[in-house]
């Protein structure tokens, strides 16, 4: 059974950094591409980064571009969310997600339907 476990979340001032982590299990963790999506109140859930399975290339929404980064530890099973220099607009509940026909392309809103797996989602409040 594939499951996906987030934690990390919080409420964290404007300017501040989180990490989110992603404890995956159920499938060989190279043969998945894992992305972290996130849903605003009254809004659709968006792709925010990306990392493969093949090479581990990383892909980011623009609007995280250059403050939030991807990464994974192989050996732990689990996929992280550095997330630095925080907006109000990222509050959100953030969820990992993974799939074998996951591809990254959803980061600019591409194939979001194909994603079968999910985690329960961890909220992300920043205050102004």
């Amino acid at each position: 059974e594939v499951q996906l476990v987030e934690s990390g979340g919080g409420l964290v001032q404007a300017g501040g950094s989180l990490r989110l982590s992603c404890q995956v299990s159920g499938f060989t963790f190279e043969s998945y591409a894992v992305a972290w999506f996130r849903q605003a109140p009254g809004k659709e859930r968006e792709g925010v980064s990306c990392i493969t399975s093949e090479d581990r290339t990383t892909s980011y929404a623009d609007s995280v571009k250059g403050r939030f980064t991807i990464t994974s530890d192989n050996a732990m099973n689990t996929v992280y969310l550095q997330m630095n220099s925080l907006k109000p607009e990222d509050t959100a509940v953030y969820y990992c997600a993974a799939d074998p026909y996951l591809m990254c392309t959803v980061v600019r809103g591409i194939g979001k339907e194909l994603v079968n797996y999910w985690g329960q989602g961890t909220q992300v409040t920043v205050s102004s």
